[in-house]
């Protein structure tokens, strides 16, 4: 027992000397993916945006028109590496359907903008999940800018960032929802949670997930996002999604988007996407804001200290240029 406390208080004290706090925003947004790393320790940051998504069905029987919003609000406490977070979305479809009334209407008659259709609309709470994620394993790389006897050394690639960082996320689907949104129970969801730092400029995200575990269709997704710091205030991001479910096709997607840095506590960004096949017509375009309460503090670490390493924690932007 006596060996089991002692190497707890060792993770501890090293969870506490490797902070995932950065002095720039750490932000999952404007994508989809998700860093393995955490927003630090008494940060308290929300990440909201509006949407609309426009899809139709292949012989355009069947549309749906969709507006909505969405919160993410981040937190952590005690542990660094340590993030509990709850992910909200408010929504309205407007549904135009001519499944219903198709058998109405002569055979013989085309469809065209005149044909009627069933139009019927929903809104509410779509979504209220609670969730966190836990930095199981950090690539750290070595600092070549102070080695100055080759250039050769210097400049050559750091075959580490091959290497992902890894983390963990688990989640449960509250069934806190409007009417219209409503499923049987509770449902969960997993992600392990991979970035790669292929250089201070380029960072590429890798998340395999799977959602809605014990509902009778669970989805399974992989979603790999790579982003690029234009310069200190600009970056964009390219991100393929995709997603299967046992009773349906697979559906892939592909987006892109940017981000400002307005301050080291607030970011805006914008995104756009689309379907990559023609089984039906999909556009999703997003706005959002991110902004943080900081009240971390750094811990008391001594700089000679043998466990002691200047890090740089990596977001959307941290990931890119938060040097602590």
């Amino acid at each position: 027992m006596k060996r089991v406390f002692f190497a707890f208080l060792i993770l501890i004290s090293f969870q506490n000397i490797h902070a995932q706090y950065t002095d720039i925003i750490n932000s999952k947004r404007p994508g989809f993916s998700e860093s393995p790393y955490s927003v630090g320790t008494n940060v308290y940051q929300f990440e909201t945006g509006l949407f609309y998504q426009d899809s139709n069905t292949k012989n355009l029987l069947e549309s749906t028109n969709t507006f909505g919003g969405e919160l993410f609000f981040r937190f952590s406490k005690f542990i660094e590496r340590l993030e509990v977070n709850l992910h909200v979305a408010y929504q309205k479809d407007d549904i135009n359907n001519l499944k219903d009334i198709v058998s109405h209407i002569d055979p013989l008659e085309e469809f065209n903008n005149s044909t009627p259709r069933f139009t019927s609309s929903i809104k509410g709470i779509s979504r209220f999940t609670i969730g966190a994620k836990y930095l199981i394993y950090e690539q750290i790389f070595e600092d070549k800018s102070k080695e100055i006897r080759s250039w050769k050394a210097r400049n050559a690639f750091d075959k580490k960032r091959l290497i992902p960082s890894v983390g963990i996320y688990g989640g449960v689907n509250t069934n806190f929802l409007s009417d219209d949104y409503k499923k049987e129970g509770l449902t969960f969801k997993g992600a392990v949670l991979l970035q790669n730092d292929f250089s201070d400029r380029l960072v590429v995200l890798t998340n395999l997930i799977v959602d809605d575990i014990t509902a009778e269709n669970m989805l399974y997704s992989y979603i790999v996002t790579m982003t690029y710091a234009i310069n200190r205030n600009w970056s964009f991001f390219i991100e393929n999604v995709g997603e299967y479910q046992n009773t349906f096709s697979p559906n892939y997607q592909i987006g892109t988007g940017a981000a400002y840095l307005f301050s080291p506590d607030l970011q805006i960004d914008a995104s756009v996407r689309t379907n990559l096949f023609q089984e039906y017509s999909y556009v999703f375009a997003s706005a959002g804001i991110s902004w943080r309460l900081n009240k971390h503090q750094d811990a008391l670490i001594e700089n000679n200290s043998p466990n002691y390493k200047a890090k740089n924690k990596k977001g959307f932007f941290s990931r890119l240029f938060g040097k602590n």
